[in-house]
């Protein structure tokens, strides 16, 4: 088979994905070891039986359902190339605007930061690559996500950065001039968990209890506990919860309580500063 044919999607894979040609660029690029340029060059040279086989067999893969992320164990994040496996949900483009958020909150200078329930490692990487003064550390409960993190760390050359393993704030000490989090935020009975890749994602990272805020309140309690004077604390969270987010800090006390939008323009990020100083 040409390279050309073996890119034309299948029309159950446009139903499936919203970039079926992409998918299949990036399944093939990953049998024969080329980039997607080398397809525009080279369109008309023929798969071996082996390439082919392989080829088909990561198809049927994502024909099913399948997160390309899965398939090839890696995906893209903030400049890092990170390992992924079912064991952690797939880190987004839209986690990157808590990032940028972080990184915004604190000037340049040594700080403690901590990332609660870090998954692959995503963002307590993003932001030792951007400021590696910074003591970062992250956390999961899942010793197996630790492992990964872990793994992450020496990929990108971060090793400084710790992943330990436990339920929220249990492993940490002291204070912290910035906590992060990515925590299930998802409603049980929400339909869209029945739909695309989050169907394959584990469901313990996405969802939380009371509408998707259990977690969420249980984090902004306990982190007055662990935040400095004048410490932010950031999360990411669904796209209609921001007014109770902020409700929610405010009432505790947090001050300078805002919402950022993500790409796309839905509330997806708030950040509150803990009182005391002034922030």
């Amino acid at each position: 088979m040409r390279i050309a044919d073996a890119l034309t999607p299948p029309e159950a894979l446009s139903g499936l994905s919203d970039s079926p040609r992409l998918d299949l660029e990036l399944l093939l690029g990953h049998v024969i070891g080329q980039s997607r340029s080398y397809f525009l060059t080279w369109p008309d040279k023929q798969l071996t039986e082996t390439q082919l086989s392989a080829f088909n067999a990561l198809v049927a893969r994502r024909l099913k359902g399948e997160p390309i992320a899965y398939i090839l164990g890696v995906q893209s994040f903030w400049t890092l190339e990170l390992e992924v496996s079912p064991v952690t949900l797939i880190p987004r483009p839209d986690t990157e605007v808590l990032v940028e958020t972080a990184l915004d909150c604190l000037p340049n200078g040594t700080f403690r930061v901590a990332d609660l329930g870090t998954g692959t490692g995503a963002i307590a990487l993003a932001l030792a690559s951007e400021r590696p003064d910074w003591h970062v550390v992250g956390c999961d409960l899942m010793p197996d996500a630790v492992a990964l993190a872990q793994r992450n760390g020496r990929r990108c050359g971060l090793d400084q950065v710790a992943f330990l393993q436990g339920s929220w704030f249990e492993p940490l000490d002291g204070r912290f001039e910035l906590i992060v989090s990515n925590p299930p935020y998802i409603d049980p009975l929400d339909q869209h968990l029945n739909e695309g890749d989050v169907r394959f994602e584990p469901r313990s990272a996405l969802v939380a209890e009371a509408a998707g805020l259990a977690d969420i309140t249980h984090i902004a309690t306990t982190a007055t506990e662990y935040l400095t004077d004048s410490g932010w604390l950031l999360f990411e969270h669904g796209y209609d919860q921001g007014e109770a987010v902020r409700l929610l800090l405010t009432q505790l006390g947090y001050n300078q309580v805002e919402t950022r939008p993500d790409y796309a323009g839905n509330d997806r990020v708030t950040l509150g500063c803990w009182r005391g100083k002034p922030c």
